[in-house]
């Protein structure tokens, strides 16, 4: 456990067991239980699996706010963002909220902590010229060039996560309607995103290079066509594709942040964005909003009418 210069009471515990890895592992089982993303367990996993490393010590008890504090602290020393360090924070918060309502734990270390500030801005889109130029990289007839054409228009074209995304299977895509069911979501609510004529188009030409999946067969396979396509898989593709077009590899959150910003700007209201962005709070909608107020002020600054008139 971290060296403090100064005592600090632990938490009073009330189990039998008290082992932080434990703990860890029992707190991970529950998840999958309750059937979370895989992605979502494989980022709890991740983040505790970090402060296990660092903490160094084995009982849950002992573990203070002070330790969290400087926990806090090592991450930031160490480089990681502030949206990471935030979700360090989630993850540590949620955790040991469960410890206390398992009974496991009289209070949380995390119940007096702020979390870390982070920006209240969106990250940048993916400027649409540089995905033009993936898509032209991607042109061909091979099974590989149709996926990534239609890979890369369905996460323009849908603002779906990307796990979200690659989730689906083939009976959740209705082409000829444009409607793809995302059944595995952040919120664990099913939504309807939709896919307009070129993503569709793509799509049919992807299938029928592949061979149409069953209804419960993967949507998105791997160039062996049999497994299903990976997040990291996918940022593979990302970053082929970025490189073979010469520009700066995008992650792949960035289609859904050009996708939602896209809809705003062409005038789509605020409330359905949030329903095609399946956001749980208008208030993460409204952020984007933000970035149209920037654009209004550079339009305005280009095409001030007073200054054309004494210009």
């Amino acid at each position: 456990m971290p060296v403090s210069s100064f005592s600090e009471q632990p938490l009073c515990i009330v189990s039998t067991n008290g082992t932080l890895p434990l703990d860890v592992e029992a707190y991970l089982t529950d998840c999958q239980i309750r059937n979370l993303a895989r992605r979502t367990v494989a980022i709890y996993r991740h983040q505790l699996d970090a402060f296990l490393s660092w903490y160094g010590a084995h009982d849950t008890s002992a573990v203070t706010p002070r330790d969290v504090r400087r926990y806090m602290l090592h991450l930031q020393a160490s480089g990681h963002n502030p949206g990471g360090q935030h979700q360090a924070y989630r993850v540590l918060r949620t955790f040991f909220r469960w410890l206390v309502a398992e009974g496991d734990l009289a209070e949380s270390p995390m119940k007096r902590l702020q979390a870390p500030q982070v920006r209240g801005d969106p990250l940048d889109p993916v400027p649409l010229p540089d995905v033009a130029a993936m898509l032209k990289a991607c042109e061909g007839r091979g099974l590989l060039a149709l996926r990534d054409t239609a890979l890369l228009l369905a996460l323009l074209d849908t603002a779906a996560r990307a796990t979200e995304l690659l989730s689906a299977d083939g009976g959740d895509l209705d082409v000829q309607a444009g409607v793809l069911m995302l059944r595995v979501t952040k919120n664990g609510k099913a939504r309807a995103a939709f896919l307009g004529a070129r993503a569709r188009r793509a799509l049919l030409r992807y299938l029928r290079a592949r061979g149409n999946p069953g209804p419960a067969a993967p949507l998105w396979v791997t160039d062996k066509a049999t497994t299903r396509l990976t997040y990291w898989g996918l940022r593979q593709v990302l970053r082929r594709r970025a490189e073979q077009a010469g520009v700066p590899a995008p992650s792949a959150h960035s289609f859904r942040r050009a996708s939602l910003l896209a809809l705003l700007r062409d005038g789509a209201d605020v409330f359905s964005v949030q329903k095609l962005a399946g956001h749980a709070d208008l208030a993460t909608t409204r952020r984007y909003l933000k970035l149209l107020q920037s654009d209004l002020a550079a339009t305005h600054k280009a095409h001030s009418p007073a200054d054309k008139l004494l210009g």
